[in-house]
């Protein structure tokens, strides 16, 4: 891959502004921020869970198809009141 003189990132960059504009550049570069850090906390959670061991599990509730039966009368449930 060829290295990026200042030329061609002057380009670039003018051809990005052309597209968004320049209201919408400081939105664009916030919400690129936020997806390289939800990323690398992602990346570093998953490398915690594998390194971490099994002495380190959350306890997880469980989810709504595992718990009991709530009405166990045989009743019907009521869809409105």
């Amino acid at each position: 891959m060829a290295n990026l003189g200042f030329t061609e990132i002057a380009l670039i960059l003018l051809v990005v502004l052309l597209l968004f504009g320049a209201k919408r550049l400081p939105e664009v570069g916030a919400s690129f921020g936020k997806g390289i850090r939800e990323f690398k906390r992602s990346l570093s959670d998953t490398q915690e869970a594998i390194m971490g061991g099994d002495d380190q599990r959350k306890e997880v509730p469980p989810r709504q198809a595992d718990a009991p039966p709530q009405n166990t009368a045989g009743e019907p449930k009521r869809l409105s009141q």
